[in-house]
């Protein structure tokens, strides 16, 4: 630019022009980069490309085509006949103007630079590890293992499926036990489950827990167990419990502890097993490379975190907790599992197992978070263990005990007592004085060391893989100890190993030929690339999935999550050393007040359902604080979000349903009696808005008043927020608390199956009693005033390192850009319900003959007409590179299609004319043109060696099997890779742990 100022080329005022046009010149200044395509032909430096119009997929012209269709000449227009006039916001958001893209990267990269990376040895179930950058790069910052959704639809998700058949296997050969599920939110849920499960098995109310659990796991375990009214007995020693009254359903303990301390346990678990209670252990997967697996020593359950197996700290998430089980109990065990069963030419294919006890399949009967889950990092563990092998655990592992033994020794050496005899990686160390303990507290912030710092005034240590001896060194001296060299010099340090005694492992692990096959950089790569290969994800085609909103997850807003001054933090860490994340938070949760009407946000529940959970647990608490313990029924009308009557059982609550009419509203007269019948008694009313039929209902606000003025409080689900930034929010409208799907609405990816963000928003009457946190309290601010119900997950702040994401989304697309992002979202789905009337039934419609974000297509007649289920729909979508949307929920027999606002209209026309060519192909049945058994849909989907086959002997050809519509064939063409799975098959013969040598290995 100085150059053609210079020339003459360029008036000399240009820039002071650049300047007002690229806001204050910051623009000018990240470079030339900035300047994008622009709509002004004309100008010399056209505006920048704003990222709302990378983040929206309809084009303007586009927009107004739809329109047009539609009989409308404006999104406000639409929109306002969409929405009730009565719940409509008034003006826009008060959130900040969008930054560009390159504006944000600078301004998160500043923000995360606030929080200080010390070396942390606080342990508390959460270490630093070696995260191979090979799996860093190509898995977790990868959109081809991100963005795709749970698979429910084996066929196309064969590449992750296997993976997390790989990480079960690698829990169940760590722990010893039969059966692992595919992940579980984090240790704390699991433990809770798992004790959950006793109480389904053997009826008992009674729990025995050692109060040397980690706090954080401690802390979610009674409040969980609370609200189902079972007992729980903390004692500070589980081997001395007296078992002979046979009242006991189960003990939950950690080995080791949180202390560091390794115990034999084998005497509990024989007493327990005589007397009908069963032993659930926490522990730690690397530990277990060294130590006797919980199995040998008699435990039923094992539980825990898979986080130090290659996924960042990440301030406390998210992570993968596992759980394994005897194979007896698999079928109560909580989670996704996958199994594996055959596909219809009779080869091995996987799939997700035993569905039936999914929490929106049972309902109120459901009193676990089954669905929940974190794919991605389970993946990204599994992956560790494929990439190091039995091997390689075991040398890391002995990496981190050994560096532990030289540490021991030298304590020990200088007179402090460590009181762990036996420990696999964490020291308990009481120091010889008083002034001792105050001079190593000052030498490790001299270091810039984080320890753990008993009220006792002990001490915690715990080391893990990036340990060197030069840290050693640095602990030593800490605790005023000789260097290594000295401490190493006469004595054999390993004389204290747990392999020199009768805790060493014995039994072998990681034996498949998965996990030693793999070592080389080239081999993973290739491997998780043909995984990948296998799956359909939003890099190939968009997933029409109804309820799920899989929208874009911009690159943008991903590359925060691998900052490193995000990912090395330990959830426990000094709150001076955080600052970045929790100005972060502010930021969010101001936003997220400022979009929804509420006060207050907690970002503590890792998961819409237990954000759920969450949401009804403080509306709980805030009746009880008030003296109203008997209000505990849970009001859920037919048409509201699948899980809610799982997570109202699980919070204490009695289910009452409410009818909805035949045009899906709640049923006002239903709800009146209702209300009335229970009204000392109603704790809440659980809505979803829009309904999960896809329909703004016209008498919310009528709903929320009436369920006030008989005492209750108003839940509002908030899986449909996509439908609602920037033209109503539930606060404004009578809802008091939502819980917010940041991987729904706010761009979280899906990860093939989690994570997810489920944080809650409340009115400021409820904010004090949100959740709490024994070792970092959200609600310290309150002081006296909180009065919290508990815990619901692990770390403090949830999965606090992918909330870059939703806060990097909010920032970048400004007021304007939410509010049009959410009409292009109701433009979509209502353009897309037009283009297939005529061959099909869009189920319910608003009193305007319009849908809201979403739309339910009836296909129930062609069962009869054709023998043609939603199933047989879904796969042959497979055919034409589709995902399938939503099928048989909330109406069995249908398919719920939302294509959010980031599809644009190639797209979605591409998506319309496939189900249009398949319900041509449904009329060929009908008309007996095509065999009702033998044809294109009943045979879907199909695989390329079916196709290439010699045997082909179909009564359709080839072609129309694998190329259906024109838009198919070429360089896009998506195979999957196994045919109709047997699912039948599969749960009739479980297997669940990696199967033997299959031909693609």
């Amino acid at each position: 630019m100085y150059r053609l100022i210079k020339r003459g080329l360029v008036p000399r005022n240009a820039f002071d022009c650049l300047q007002k046009d690229f806001q204050g010149g910051k623009l000018w200044k990240s470079g030339v980069r900035c300047i994008t395509q622009s709509t002004k032909s004309d100008s010399l430096f056209p505006e920048r490309v704003d990222f709302p119009s990378r983040h929206i997929g309809p084009r303007d012209q586009d927009v107004v085509t739809m329109l047009d269709l539609l009989g409308y000449k404006s999104l406000d227009q639409l929109t306002d006949d969409a929405v009730p006039k009565k719940i409509q916001l008034q003006g826009l958001m008060n959130i900040s103007e969008p930054m560009s893209e390159y504006d944000l990267i600078e301004t998160v990269r500043k923000i995360s630079e606030k929080n200080q990376i010390w070396r942390s040895y606080i342990g508390m179930g959460y270490h630093n590890c070696c995260v191979p950058h090979s799996i860093m790069r190509n898995l977790f910052e990868n959109p081809g293992w991100t963005t795709q959704y749970t698979p429910y639809q084996p066929e196309i998700a064969q590449g992750r499926l296997e993976s997390l058949l790989n990480y079960q296997t690698m829990v169940s050969d760590l722990t010893g036990l039969d059966v692992a599920n595919a992940s579980l939110l984090d240790e704390g849920t699991a433990a809770a489950e798992a004790l959950s499960l006793c109480h389904r098995l053997n009826k008992r109310m009674k729990f025995v827990v050692s109060e040397r659990l980690h706090p954080q796991t401690l802390a979610v375990v009674l409040t969980r167990l609370d609200a189902l009214g079972l007992e729980v007995n903390v004692v500070p020693d589980v081997r001395q419990v007296d078992f002979a009254q046979r009242d006991i359903s189960a003990v939950l303990l950690q080995c080791p502890d949180t202390r560091g301390l390794v115990y034999d346990y084998s005497g509990l678990a024989s007493a327990a097993h005589e007397h009908g209670t069963l032993v659930v252990v926490a522990t730690d997967l690397l530990a277990l490379a060294l130590l006797r697996p919980p199995a040998e020593c008699g435990a039923a359950l094992a539980v825990g975190t898979s986080q130090r197996l290659g996924v960042p700290l990440g301030y406390g998430g998210p992570h993968a907790g596992f759980f394994a089980a005897e194979h007896q109990l698999v079928r109560l065990m909580p989670g996704r599992m996958v199994g594996v069963t055959r596909d219809a030419t009779g080869r091995d294919a996987y799939r997700l197992a035993l569905q039936t006890r999914e929490q929106h399949i049972r309902r109120d009967k459901a009193t676990s978070n089954i669905c929940t889950a974190q794919a991605l990092l389970a993946n990204m563990s599994a992956m560790y263990a494929v990439y190091h092998g039995p091997q390689g655990l075991r040398d890391i592992a002995t990496r981190v005990h050994n560096a532990t033994l030289v540490l021991d020794h030298g304590i020990r050496q200088r007179g402090h007592k460590q009181s762990n005899d036996v420990y696999f990686d964490t020291l308990h160390v009481v120091p010889l004085s008083d002034h001792d303990a105050t001079a190593i507290k000052a030498r490790a912030q001299e270091k810039k060391i984080n320890l753990r710092y008993f009220d006792d005034g002990a001490v915690g240590v715990a080391l893990d893989e990036t340990a060197t001896m030069e840290d050693v060194n640095d602990l030593l001296w800490i605790f005023d100890c000789k260097p290594v060299e000295e401490v190493t010099k006469s004595d054999d340090v390993r004389s204290r190993s747990i392999q020199q005694g009768p805790f060493r492992r014995t039994s072998p692990y990681l034996t498949h030929p998965v996990f030693n096959m793999h070592h080389s950089e080239t081999r993973i790569v290739r491997y998780m690339k043909r995984l990948e290969n296998k799956d359909v994800s939003l890099v190939h085609s968009m997933i029409p999935l109804g309820s799920c909103t899989m929208k874009l997850n911009s690159t943008t807003e991903m590359m925060p999550c691998s900052f490193k001054h995000f990912t090395d933090i330990h959830p426990f860490a000094p709150l001076d050393q955080c600052q970045g994340y929790h100005q972060l938070f502010e930021e969010l949760a101001n936003d997220l007040c400022a979009i929804t009407g509420y006060d207050r946000v907690s970002f503590q529940p890792n998961s819409g359902a237990q954000g759920e959970y969450a949401g009804l647990r403080t509306i709980k608490r805030y009746h009880e604080f008030r003296g109203d313990t008997k209000r505990n029924i849970c009001l859920i009308p037919v048409s509201a979000h699948g899980t809610n009557p799982a997570s109202a059982h699980m919070a204490g609550m009695r289910v009452c349903a409410i009818r909805v009419t035949p045009s899906g509203d709640i049923d006002m007269a239903h709800l009146k009696d209702m209300v009335e019948e229970h009204s000392k008694n109603i704790s809440c009313l659980m809505l979803t808005y829009p309904s999960t039929f896809g329909v703004f209902e016209e008498q919310a606000a009528d709903v929320c008043e009436l369920v006030h003025k008989h005492g209750g409080q108003v839940y509002l689900d908030g899986a449909n927020m996509n439908a609602q930034v920037g033209l109503c929010r539930p606060g404004d409208y009578g809802s008091d608390v939502s819980h917010l799907n940041l991987h729904k609405t706010f761009c979280i990816p899906h990860g093939g199956g989690g994570p997810g963000m489920g944080p809650i928003g409340v009115k400021a009457h409820l904010a004090p009693f949100l959740p709490s946190h024994p070792v970092v309290d959200p609600l310290a601010d309150l002081g006296d005033a909180a009065h919290s119900f508990g815990s619901v997950s692990a770390a403090p702040f949830g999965s606090s390192a992918i909330l870059p994401i939703s806060w990097a989304y909010i920032k970048m697309m400004g007021p304007k850009g939410l509010r049009r992002a959410t009409q292009v979202a109701i433009l979509n789905a209502n353009y897309m319900a037009k283009r297939l009337e005529g061959h099909y039934k869009t189920l319910y419609r608003g009193e305007r003959g319009l849908v809201a974000h979403e739309f339910i297509i009836d296909v129930r007649d062609l069962k009869k007409t054709a023998n043609i289920e939603p199933g047989d729909i879904a796969k042959r979508l497979m055919d034409f590179g589709f995902h399938a949307p939503t099928m048989s929920w909330p109406v069995a027999g249908t398919l719920m299609i939302e294509p959010t606002e980031s599809e644009d209209l190639q797209e979605m026309d591409r998506f319309c004319e496939a189900l249009i060519a398949i319900r041509k192909e449904i009329k060929d049945i009908e008309d007996g043109t095509m065999d009702k058994r033998l044809n294109p849909l009943k045979m879907a989907p199909h695989t390329q060696a079916e196709v290439i086959t010699e045997d082909w002997n179909r009564p359709y050809s080839r072609e129309q099997a694998a190329f259906p519509a024109p838009f198919v064939k070429g360089e896009t063409k998506i195979w999957p890779t196994v045919g109709r799975i047997d699912d039948m098959y599969g749960d009739k013969h479980l297997v669940c742990t990696c199967p033997p040598v299959l031909d693609d290995f």
